[in-house]
């Protein structure tokens, strides 16, 4: 018998959350995903960039989350690809979202999928948005960085 990995293998990325909010809290949820969605997200034809997370009724679901058909399905396909998926997570995260996202400048983002022990999960934070001057201040601080590890691979090619 084979074994199954713990495998932590990221599909989809939302790479503009980073630039455009500061993440102060993350969140695992797991998705409920219909007919052959699972299989089309296992194969990365997930995108989550224009993706939003509302809360109705005390649960909380996922918009304009792009999930391609998957080419070999069957009848059994969701018809709309960016329908609102329900996200699963324990009540009291939900009542702390809820609360924290009320507060002014503050939403949730969804910042990866991934699959874990072969269950699909999306890792959404609470962000606060960032100025323009904010964007500019972490895009140095990057250049900066970058600019010092540049400088120590120099550093350490010169003395082998």
């Amino acid at each position: 018998m084979a074994k199954k990995t713990n495998e932590n293998k990221q599909l989809a990325q939302n790479k503009k959350a980073s630039h455009d909010y500061f993440i102060e809290e993350t969140f695992e949820a797991g998705m409920v995903l219909m007919g052959t969605e699972i299989k089309s997200v296992r194969a990365g034809k997930a995108n989550i960039n224009d993706a939003f997370a509302t809360i109705r009724n005390g649960e909380m679901f996922i918009h304009n989350m792009h999930i391609s058909p998957f080419e070999q399905g069957n009848r059994h396909n969701p018809t709309d690809p960016t329908r609102a998926r329900k996200l699963l997570l324990h009540k009291v995260q939900i009542h702390k979202l809820l609360g924290q996202s009320k507060q002014e400048g503050y939403a949730i983002v969804p910042l990866k999928i991934y699959v874990r022990n072969g269950y699909a999960k999306l890792l959404i934070g609470l962000g606060k948005g960032k100025k323009q001057y904010d964007k500019r201040e972490s895009a140095a601080k990057k250049d900066a960085q970058r600019d010092i590890q540049r400088a120590l691979r120099e550093k350490q090619k010169v003395a082998r």
